[in-house]
């Protein structure tokens, strides 16, 4: 390809964005209004948006571009970039990128999102970075001769079509890992492979189970503590010890990469100290009820409040009440027991009064599940490495077709490889 690099003022006219005013015929018209947030779900096309405008509220507090214009995204975060198919308006987080001549929409999106680091190089401002209309209308871009943008962006339709459609196999793939994952637990909570007597158990989704097996709350059998409080002076003091929130905590698993540190004296280190074994349950957020088995790995360590920490009274494995709420959370159980209907939330005194099923082997039955988990791991994190791969060798392709050091009438992309 042959291209001259001239400055985006020369091709497109840079045009901001606004938000009206919260008066009520401002909006919920049939004007799109896009977002940053709408531009990072969009995948190079915006054909909606999550809020509308009224025509009203559009021309006194925003900007409207027609259909092939070009929304990036110049703040929280600089870089996100589609074609619109419809006119749209925009927020003050957006900038529009309106055609000064004919050209080919796709190919300068495809060309734009491979310049992501060049464009946040060129943001300012000590708060958060922001591209300035001015800045944007200096990005040099590649300029081929319109048939050419054509011909690079029907290839690469076609390319990044074929690995979207792998992308997509392959999260129907984890889906299908993830019932087999839920399935199994079911039919292990239930005792489906033990012979004898069976009886109802109080929960119509888990069936029957066993009538040798105990009913009981979950009191008698673990102890539950929540964590410490937070406090504006916990990042001061002589005593600071890095703790687990539940941002560290997923199904299964605990995330060493985030920790943080607060000040805990004496007396709160011996009453929120994590032991290995313990276990550690979400109490609130978009993961509530997620929990996982501290390991003991990472050394010394503590709690806060937006954890429970689960030890057990007797020889009933933590695991067992692990996996009890990963089912009870799956088949909808804590949205009544809990306060999920609103702000999700998991009280100590809700896990505490909970029923749940005792086995007699359940140590057996946690053995098993753990090996079926670990192998389902080992699955998922292959298919996240095959998509890595994927996502790297797309991007590769989009910079060399627009850049020129891949002639597209000859390639062969080897994407899928």
């Amino acid at each position: 390809m042959s291209a001259e690099a001239i400055p985006i003022r020369r091709i497109f006219r840079v045009v901001n964005g606004g938000t009206p005013t919260a008066a009520e015929d401002n909006w919920g018209g049939d004007v799109p209004w896009a977002t940053p947030v709408d531009l990072n779900s969009a995948d190079g096309v915006l054909n909606s948006t999550q809020r509308t405008l009224t025509r009203q509220g559009a021309l006194s507090g925003s900007s409207i571009v027609g259909s092939d214009s070009i929304l990036i995204s110049t703040r929280a975060p600089i870089g996100y970039v589609a074609r619109v198919t419809a006119p749209m308006a925009f927020n003050q987080g957006c900038r529009a990128l309106v055609p000064l001549r004919r050209v080919d929409a796709r190919f300068f999106v495809y060309q734009l999102s491979a310049m992501t680091q060049q464009l946040q190089s060129r943001g300012m401002g000590s708060t958060f970075q922001e591209l300035s209309g001015g800045a944007l209308a200096e990005v040099p871009v590649n300029v081929p001769p319109l048939e050419e943008q054509r011909r690079i962006a029907d290839f690469l339709d076609a390319e990044t079509s074929r690995v979207d459609a792998m992308l997509h196999t392959r999260q129907l793939q984890r889906r299908a890992f993830e019932e087999r994952e839920l399935s199994y637990i079911s039919a292990t909570l239930a005792g489906f492979d033990q012979t004898g007597p069976r009886h109802l158990s109080p929960w119509p989704w888990l069936g029957k189970i066993p009538q040798s097996w105990k009913i009981g709350p979950v009191y008698a059998y673990y102890n539950v503590q929540l964590g410490k409080m937070l406090n504006p002076e916990r990042t001061i003091g002589q005593n600071l010890r890095p703790y687990m929130r539940n941002a560290n905590i997923h199904w299964y698993d605990v995330d060493h990469s985030d920790v943080a540190a607060m000040n805990f004296d004496p007396n709160e280190r011996r009453r929120y100290e994590l032991r290995s074994g313990d276990l550690l349950v979400c109490e609130g957020g978009a993961g509530v009820a997620e929990s996982a088995v501290w390991s003991g790995d990472f050394g010394e360590c503590y709690y806060q409040k937006s954890l429970h920490r689960v030890r057990p009274r007797t020889d009933l494995p933590v695991e067992w009440l692990m996996y009890w709420l990963r089912l009870a959370k799956h088949v909808g159980m804590l949205d009544a027991e809990g306060n999920l209907s609103t702000i999700p939330h998991l009280t100590g005194e809700q896990i505490r009064r909970m029923r749940i099923p005792v086995p007699d082997d359940a140590s057996e039955r946690v053995r098993s599940l753990g090996e079926m988990i670990s192998a389902n791991a080992s699955v998922r994190s292959a298919l996240d490495a095959a998509d890595r791969l994927s996502q790297e060798r797309r991007q590769a392709l989009i910079t060399a077709a627009v850049t020129g050091q891949l002639d597209v009438t000859t390639a062969r992309s080897g994407v899928g490889a």
